[in-house]
């Protein structure tokens, strides 16, 4: 049996398993069971198309097909989409431009589900009158700007068509359209609680694979590419020390970290809508999911979503003392106790086990800083064949790796383009502590998810210090960015009481003229 098969079998028999537990787990109290059921069998079928068409684009034409013959049932489509965001991996291909140009643009399942599922719902709620206009707040304006200035310094270096594409297109596609509709789509507590549940799934069954990989050294996802009959530039085997790390369908090991890390924040969120039980029984099938992969910058991020999640709830003081005791304590404890010392090495800044990449990412910001204050308002297009740049060639082949998200952002768009990116996410963490702050009940649910919100979005911006903006990263946190423009406004004094009791659906909208009030009462 060809290898695809044998490891399609697996994927099924995980997700299958996790989907048996998470339906009678999150249904009512998240979503409602046909929309689960249905998001389930469509994760289903679009896994079992990927794995059997044996052609990337009967697979394309297929889920497409699947993807928008579900989409008209669906009430809450960002809940659809994070539900099915990471059934396959972005394997790509160039769309031929027919002898008119060189190719029209490259697709693959991120930007499929943009296409099939995020675009019809702009549309939809760029015609209702009552939805925000884009452009009215400040994370839409700092956002725009961002996308201008990558547009104008495109321009300068490359043809106007390949600007078009790169500058326009993909930046509409890969980044506005997570944003807005994460933004405007989310219009009370209930929907809210359903998009972030639909994410967590999404990342259980990610964390089972992801466990099995560890465990059996064996990257189920790893033979696609070539039964599609295309080639994909990640997914492949990679250890740590003796570990193999997990990739599943993200195609890099950090990856899968950064993914379950903002699921771990999600759960947090919603805490107060499941039962102890399944509340603990998500975080162990995340936790374990968080281990597979052996990537140290997503448990770094993690730290930093538990302190911040910790300084702003009830007795910080005493939560803060507690978690540096447990992570005094745990050291000893790792000494004496069997493999102990293994995780130790394994540890960032103290382990042993492939020490060298912290060295690198310590050469990377030095040198890229060099690099960026020789160009430091808008950088320069060719900063790789700096000669500082070159000091960073690793191997044979001569790659330089920026792992490192600000880094490139700065050193191909320089401190301007950086600090407008870090505005939109400071501006949007700013209007979410706001927001939980006005909430009087320290113990409400709307308070909680704010606390969960602001430290998942800071955890991210911590993470991708440690890796560069690839396959899902920056989707995601586009979307968490609008999670948390959506959050700000369901809590708009005159509205949040009203929203915490509406009931989900449509038709419930923004009523934009009191929400930019507030909006700009809170800067």
């Amino acid at each position: 049996m060809p290898e695809q098969f044998r490891a399609l079998i697996v994927v099924l028999v995980l997700a299958t398993a996790v989907l048996m537990v998470a339906r009678p787990s999150l249904c009512p109290e998240t979503m409602s069971g046909d929309d689960f059921s249905r998001r389930r069998n469509l994760w289903l079928a679009i896994t079992l198309t990927a794995f059997a068409a044996s052609n990337f684009w009967i697979y394309i034409v297929v889920t497409a097909a699947l993807l928008l013959f579900a989409l008209p049932r669906e009430a809450n489509r960002i809940a659809m989409y994070f539900f099915l965001l990471l059934a396959v991996p972005p394997i790509d291909a160039d769309i031929s431009g027919l002898g008119v140009i060189k190719h029209f643009f490259s697709i693959d399942y991120l930007r499929l589900l943009a296409l099939a599922v995020l675009l019809p719902t702009f549309l939809s709620l760029r015609a209702e009158p009552e939805t925000l206009k884009f452009g009215r707040i400040w994370p839409d304006r700092l956002l725009l700007a961002y996308l201008v200035l990558q547009f104008i310094l495109m321009l300068t270096v490359s043809t106007v068509t390949n600007s078009l594409r790169i500058g326009v297109f993909y930046a509409f596609i890969d980044v506005f359209l997570p944003y807005y509709v994460a933004s405007r789509g989310l219009k009370n507590l209930p929907a809210l609680r359903e998009a972030l549940a639909s994410f967590v799934v999404a990342a259980l069954i990610l964390s089972a694979i992801g466990a099995f990989e560890f465990v059996f050294h064996w990257l189920l996802y790893a033979s696609l590419p070539n039964a599609l009959g295309t080639f994909w530039g990640y997914g492949y085997y990679l250890a740590r020390g003796e570990s193999l790390r997990a990739v599943g369908p993200t195609g890099q090991s950090i990856v899968v970290g950064y993914l379950v890390v903002v699921a771990l924040g999600f759960l947090l969120a919603l805490r107060k809508s499941l039962t102890p039980a399944v509340w603990k029984l998500g975080w162990c099938v995340l936790l374990i999911g968080l281990v597979a992969p052996v990537s140290r910058g997503p448990w770094i991020g993690m730290v930093a979503l538990i302190v911040v999640f910790a300084a702003m709830g009830p007795a910080p003081g005493k939560m803060l003392s507690l978690i540096v005791i447990a992570g005094l304590l745990s050291i000893p404890v790792l000494l004496v106790v069997p493999g102990g010392n293994e995780v130790i090495d394994r540890l960032p800044f103290i382990g042993s086990v492939d020490s060298e990449n912290v060295t690198y990412r310590q050469r990377l910001f030095q040198i890229s800083l060099q690099v960026v204050m020789q160009h430091p308002l808008f950088g320069a297009f060719d900063y790789f064949y700096s000669p500082a740049m070159q000091e960073l060639k690793q191997g044979s082949t001569g790659f330089i790796d920026l792992v490192n998200s600000y880094a490139g952002i700065a050193l191909s768009s320089g401190l301007v383009g950086l600090s407008l990116f870090l505005s939109i996410f400071i501006s949007i963490g700013a209007q979410i502590f706001k927001a939980f702050r006005r909430q009087t009940d320290r113990d409400s649910e709307m308070r909680l998810m704010g606390r969960a919100l602001l430290g998942t979005l800071i955890a991210v911006l911590v993470i991708i210090f440690t890796v560069s903006s690839i396959t899902f990263i920056p989707v995601v946190y586009w979307a968490l960015a609008g999670l948390g423009v959506a959050y700000a406004y369901m809590l708009a004094p005159e509205k949040a009481a009203a929203r915490a009791t509406a009931p989900s659906g449509p038709s419930t909208g923004f009523e934009p003229a009191a929400l930019r009030t507030s909006w700009n009462q809170g800067r």
